[in-house]
C-alpha cells in the first residue's frame, strides 16, 4: 500500500525517485520506531535495576557484618549454652532475609505512591501487577540471603571462649 502512494505521490510531484521531496510513514515504520525506543528504555531501566540490587546486596552485606562484629558477646553466650553452628547461622540469615524482604517491600510502596502521582499529574495509566509484586518482594529475600551467607557464616564459625573474651 505504502509503494502505491509513494508512485501516486511521485507523479503528482513530477519528481524521480532520486528526487524525492517527500517521505511516507507507515503505522509498521512508527511501530518499529517505537519498539525501538521501548527497548532501549527497557536496557536503560534493567541497568539501573541491577546497580540498585547491587547497592543493596552491598548494604545488606555491610549491614550484616557489622552485626556479628557488634554481637560477638551475644554469639558466645548463645554457643556456650549449647547452640550449634546452623542455629547461628539460621539466626543471621533470617536477619538477612529480613532486612532484604522490609527493604524491597518498601521500594514497592514507593513504586506505588510514585506511580500513582503519575498517573493523577500526567494522566498515565500505570498498573501494578500482582504476579510481579511478589516476585519482587521474593527476588529482596533472595538478595538478602545471598548477601547474608558470608556474615552468617562468619558468625557460626567464632570460637566462643573467643567470642566471649572479645
Amino acid at each position: 500500500m505504502s509503494a502505491r502512494v509513494e508512485e501516486e505521490m511521485l507523479m503528482a510531484h513530477r519528481v524521480t525517485e532520486d528526487k524525492k521531496d517527500f517521505g511516507v510513514i507507515t503505522s509498521k515504520f512508527i511501530n518499529d520506531q517505537l519498539n525501538q525506543v521501548t527497548g532501549i528504555l527497557s536496557i536503560f531501566l534493567g541497568s539501573i535495576a541491577g546497580v540498585s540490587l547491587l547497592v543493596g546486596g552491598i548494604g545488606i552485606s555491610n549491614t550484616m557484618f557489622m552485626s556479628v562484629t557488634e554481637r560477638r558477646r551475644e554469639i558466645g553466650v548463645i554457643k556456650s549454652i549449647g547452640a550449634r553452628k546452623s542455629d547461628i547461622l539460621e539466626l543471621f540469615l533470617s536477619e538477612s532475609i529480613l532486612i532484604g524482604v522490609v527493604g524491597g517491600t518498601l521500594g514497592l510502596l514507593a513504586a506505588f505512591v510514585l506511580g500513582s502521582i503519575i498517573s493523577a499529574v500526567a494522566g498515565i495509566r500505570i498498573s501494578f501487577i500482582p504476579e510481579v509484586i511478589l516476585g519482587a518482594i521474593f527476588f529482596s529475600g533472595l538478595v538478602g540471603v545471598i548477601s547474608g551467607i558470608i556474615p552468617a557464616k562468619q558468625a557460626a564459625e567464632l570460637d566462643p571462649v573467643d567470642a566471649l573474651r572479645g
